[in-house]
């Protein structure tokens, strides 16, 4: 054994830095933050794939609400937050129309509002972000501003779920800090 090796320094977990690691960007389940005037904790992190592209979402819990916070690049990093629906709330028998037709409308309405496709795609879904990945399809619908969106999967023959969004910028969240770490992290 060289002499070099024996007084080798063992490689250490970089330190935490609350400056760089206290971003939107790296949420981690357990940890905290404010939006909306709401404390919210990181229950769950997922990650899709569409194509090659990497969308990555954070479930957040208050009290008994949850939201979906996700995080796409495209040229340059935009924000959603989500919130699922029923899909019998979107108007015209969606589920059916869809299993009927292989695609839904052009354009459908929900509580009175019309919302338009803007695309629709194939990708998977990785739960915690590893894994094999859950095949699934997806519409996506926008408003006229573009702002607000409502979004339908298909996760197999007859199973659908529905969700509501919209645009939010990253100065929306505030006081990130570390929580609970899940201990599969």
């Amino acid at each position: 054994m060289p002499f070099k090796s024996f007084f080798k320094k063992k490689e250490q977990e970089p330190e935490f830095d609350p400056l760089r690691d206290l971003t939107l960007s790296k949420l981690k389940v357990g940890y905290l933050l404010d939006y909306d005037m709401k404390s919210w904790t990181v229950t769950e992190f997922n990650k899709y794939d569409i194509e090659g592209h990497e969308i990555f979402e954070w479930e957040l819990t208050s009290s008994k609400e949850v939201v979906y916070l996700e995080r796409e690049e495209d040229d340059e990093v935009y924000w959603s937050i989500s919130k699922k629906i029923p899909i019998g709330k979107i108007e015209g028998g969606i589920r059916k129309y869809i299993i009927d037709n292989e695609d839904p409308p052009e354009q459908i309405t929900l509580e009175g509002k019309s919302y338009y496709l803007d695309e629709s795609g194939a990708g998977f879904f990785y739960k915690n972000g590893l894994g094999r990945g859950i095949e699934f399809i997806y519409w996506s619908f926008v408003d006229d501003d573009e702002k607000n969106s409502v979004t339908i999967e298909q996760w197999g023959e007859t199973e659908f779920e529905a969700s509501v969004g919209k645009e939010v910028e990253e100065y929306q969240f505030s006081n990130i800090l570390p929580g609970e770490q899940n201990p599969n992290e």
